[in-house]
């Protein structure tokens, strides 16, 4: 074959499956039993490059460095530190630059270490493989493959590349982490048609899949970036992730902040010079009105309640990669779920078995570490019993898996899922295999047949041959003549026969895999073992839920989020975990089902009702899931995504928040996730929902706090300006408040616990504003009466009590410290309880105003400091003045809330 390498067909435009092994080899110019020679492998090579994926450049550190400075209060804050120096006031111009290093400072350090590149991805394509070169089985990287290389693939193995098979003996592979599909899936060589869909191409392997049983070889069709898994690669870096609603929101009040203090310095400067006033004097009164209306502690506190947020989540065993996205479950309205893996155990499991007289359901057991199952409540009688033990011997004979158990007694388990489910089962039943076989030995074993369906073993039964059989009911029922009755054989009339197959419908309508089981006894091995069989019973398997996802779903319902399973999986199945979960709605009808094959129109559908009122969808590829995250975004819903296998990837990136498994998950759907859940435990993102909710509740009480704060500074600085009277709070006095005594008690707020109404609260909209109209009214009311506790102070410091200027500067700061540090209690959720709500429960509260006390008399009465800030000590009348001006907010403070009430109940 000397097809010229140019003229190889590209996958995009050739159907492989659709071709027969002989024409998959000629159009790739290859031989199946010689390969390709060392210099074709070579000008390959040089046409179609290394089997390996685009990689992405990580983030450099200088990047990282430089977008801390990114941010709009940066700026202003810079604008004000150079004014400082331009008119020589070092000290404060220092003080503003301290300000913004310690800001970028902690970004760097957080957003560094959750930095995460593609590395992941990457690894996968270190594996190794077995190619036949020149003639000759040569082990090689699995990035030296080119396409038309022959590849030897064998129980165990990663496949290297997109393969055609070219042939199989008893081949299966595990796809689930590419297509979704929990159950291994049989290879054969025949060709397919043009619009089979990837998961049911059984002719082709797919790079990053598993070989679990069996053994084969393919033509290499597809390398890198062309493979399936290289299209996903594609759509993970093309699918850039939204920022977060926390981020949007305090972007937008950073700008809104901007212009109020552009405006209010303008005026109140220009004002003063107008008024005749020094022109420095001005400058300095709009230095003063930008440090006091930009919070400087805002980016501190809010990256530390974040930060710890993480953490508390870390404890739940919630790892967050993506900081700001600690509170974006929070503001969660749809949870959109992949099935195999997240919502059950991606392993078979007996639930039911079908006997002639007894259904028998099969429950876990607690014990070996839940890989041992027990008979539930409902214990069968002595009779059925011995026809159930009869069926679980059958289905542990006619088997390849391995069930063992250690000396220490942990369970070591190989082989193909469904074999191994049976054995569990049988293991439930003390019935192990490795005794059957010393009891019965085989002689020979009938291979499982993919277009037969079925399977079965031989074995000595003293002077006779037992034949353990097993396959699909609609092929083992025509070979059955009789069916086990309470250890009689009982003929198999036409009326019991249809009994049968209704009954394995009614398994299958539960998106259960069923098997039959037959035996028989023969005199010899020599005779036809699927020939007159003795029906034992139907075996009903599932993917299982897992423990405790029916829960975490109510939970999640009652917080107002929808759960909706979006799977590559089967209709059935889909269908059948989504009733016994909840996801699916009662009744639940047709309507609430969607399969992948009706999604692509759906979603062109403008005004969609179908899709709004869809729980499920099945069959689902990669490419849908992420149109119909878009799809659930465009309709303004806030969108996390779970999932754990590579074909999950895209859509983890893509959504609002990507949630990805952290044991069974594999390293691609871990990397793209903004949270990894490190226990596969679907209720812990029902506790992410409650911190995450906790999270924006608390920085919202502290924006408010903070917020308040400042407004009152620049109503306290502009009215004493437009007055004429002297400064009463100076910049260094501000930033120290700002930074200082105002960051504890914002602090405590950021790591409170939260109300313990949370989870019973409806998500939030998702153009809710971090802080509403309602919100900015009260806290310039709050502002106001702050102001006014200040102003009041100084202005009885200087008339009643003659004080100077110098020591009435320090009455208005020591007021406007004292009571910002009581206005925290100003900030809790209810406006009843004042003695005991989530505030005063918080401990960290009283620690923090405890610090401030110490920290604002420090200020007054350290000397080196007292001379930086200008304070002096304003003596007893001054401290009397200034604790009974400083509880005036806090007394007035539920009287602005009554009169600003806020729409939602608090």
């Amino acid at each position: 074959m000397r097809t010229s390498s140019a003229e190889l067909p590209r996958p995009s435009d050739y159907q492989t499956w659709t071709k027969s092994p002989g024409t998959a080899l000629q159009a790739f110019a290859t031989d199946a039993d010689a390969g390709l020679d060392t210099n074709e492998v070579l000008r390959r090579r040089a046409l179609f490059g290394h089997n390996r994926l685009r990689e992405s450049r990580p983030r450099h550190l200088l990047a990282i460095l430089a977008a801390q400075f990114k941010s709009v209060v940066i700026a202003v804050l810079a604008a004000a530190g150079g004014l400082a120096f331009l008119f020589s006031e070092t000290v404060e111009g220092v003080a503003i630059i301290a300000v913004i290093a310690i800001n970028s400072a902690i970004g760097f350090v957080i957003e560094w270490r959750a930095v995460r590149s593609m590395e992941a991805l990457r690894q996968m394509a270190l594996i190794f493989c077995v190619a036949i070169r020149n003639g000759a089985h040569t082990p090689l990287a699995a990035e030296e493959l080119v396409p038309g290389d022959i590849v030897v693939l064998d129980a165990g193995d990663i496949v290297p590349a997109d393969l055609r098979l070219i042939e199989t003996a008893k081949l299966q592979a595990d796809e689930s982490t590419l297509t979704g599909e929990s159950l291994p899936i049989t290879k054969s060589v025949d060709p397919l048609a043009a619009t089979t869909p990837m998961a049911d191409r059984r002719n082709m392997a797919y790079r990053g899949t598993a070989i679990t049983r069996g053994v084969g070889k393919g033509v290499v069709v597809a390398i890198g970036a062309d493979t399936e898994f290289g299209q996903i690669f594609h759509q993970i870096s093309s699918a850039e992730p939204s920022h977060t609603p926390l981020e949007k929101r305090l972007n937008a009040l950073a700008e809104r902040l901007v212009w109020v203090v552009g405006i209010i310095a303008a005026v109140v400067a220009g004002a003063g010079m107008l008024a005749g006033r020094d022109t420095f004097l001005a400058i300095e009164v709009a230095i003063a009105l930008a440090v006091a209306a930009i919070p400087e502690g805002l980016p501190i506190v809010a990256t530390i309640a974040l930060a710890r947020g993480m953490w508390r989540l870390a404890k739940r065993r919630a790892l967050i990669t993506r900081l700001s996205a600690v509170e974006t479950l929070g503001a969660t309205s749809v949870i959109l779920t992949d099935k195999t893996g997240t919502l059950t155990e991606n392993r078979m499991s007996v639930t039911v078995v079908q006997l002639a007289e007894a259904v028998v359901r099969l429950e876990r057991s607690d014990n070996a570490e839940g890989a041992i199952f027990r008979i539930g409540t409902g214990t069968p009688d002595v009779g059925a019993e011995a026809d159930l033990d009869e069926l679980l011997t059958t289905g542990a004979l006619c088997s390849n898996a391995s069930l063992q158990r250690a000396a220490d007694g942990a369970i070591e388990a190989t082989g193909d899922p469904t074999e191994l489910a049976l054995l569990v089962a049988a293991s439930g039943r003390d019935i192990w295999r490795d005794a059957l076989l010393q009891k019965f030995p085989e002689i020979r074993e009938e291979a499982f047949d993919p277009d037969a369906k079925r399977m079965a073993t031989l074995h000595t039964d003293g002077s006779r041959v037992r034949a353990a059989v097993k396959g699909a009911p609609e092929q083992i029922l025509p070979s059955c003549t009789s069916v086990r009755r309470r250890s009689r054989d009982v003929t198999l009339d036409a009326a019991t026969r249809q009994q049968w197959i209704e009954r394995a419908d009614q398994l299958g309508r539960k998106g259960l895999r069923t098997l039959a089981l037959a035996t028989k006894t023969m005199p010899g091995d020599a005779g036809d073992p699927f020939t007159d069989l003795v029906l034992l019973g139907f075996v009903g398997l599932e993917d299982p839920p897992r423990v405790g996802v029916a829960e975490a779903i109510a939970r999640c319902r009652e917080a107002g989020v929808s759960v909706i399973m979006v799977t590559g999986d089967h209709a059935a199945t889909a269908r059948s975990i989504a009733e016994e979960l909840g996801i699916a709605e009662e009744p639940a009808d047709a309507k609430q089902f969607v399969e992948g094959a009706e999604l692509g129109d759906l979603i062109e559908v403008a005004d969609n009702t179908r899709l709004g009122d869809a729980r499920v969808f099945s069959r689902v590829t990669p490419a849908q899931k992420l149109r119909l995250i878009d799809w659930y975004q465009r309709q303004g819903c806030i969108v996390a995504m779970t999932g754990d296998g590579v074909n999950d990837a895209p859509a983890l990136k893509k959504a609002d928040i990507g949630v990805a498994m952290g044991i069974r998950g594999t390293e691609v759907a871990k990397e793209a996730a903004a949270m990894v859940l490190q226990d596969d435990e679907f209720n812990t993102i029902a506790a992410a929902i409650e911190h995450g909710r906790a999270i924006f509740s608390n920085i919202r009480k502290f924006v408010i706090y903070l917020l308040s704060c400042n407004i009152s500074e620049v109503m306290i600085v502009s009215l004493a300006t437009i007055a004429g009277a002297p400064l009463p709070i100076l910049p260094l006095q501000i930033l120290f408040l700002n930074l200082v005594t105002d960051v504890f008690p914002a602090l405590a707020l950021g790591v409170g616990p939260g109300a313990a109404s949370l989870m019973t609260r409806q998500p939030r909209a998702p153009n809710e504003k971090l802080i509403t109209r309602t919100h900015w009214l009260r806290i310039l009311l709050h502002g106001a009466v702050l102001s006014a506790s200040v102003l009041g102070a100084m202005s009885y410091a200087i008339v009643v009590l003659d004080f100077q200027a110098s020591r009435a500067v320090t009455v208005s700061f020591c007021t406007l410290a004292l009571a910002q540090m009581w206005h925290v209690l100003n900030v809790r959720d209810s406006m009843h309880h004042w003695i005991s709500n989530e505030v005063t429960r918080n401990g960290w509260i009283w620690i923090a105003l405890a610090i401030c006390l110490a920290l604002v008399l420090s200020a007054v009465y350290l000397p080196g400091l007292a001379a930086v800030l200008a304070l002096h000590n304003p003596g007893i009348a001054g401290w009397a003045v200034i604790v009974a001006a400083s509880i005036v907010p806090v007394l007035v403070g539920p009287l602005v809330r009554r009169a600003v009430p806020l729409r939602s109940p608090e």
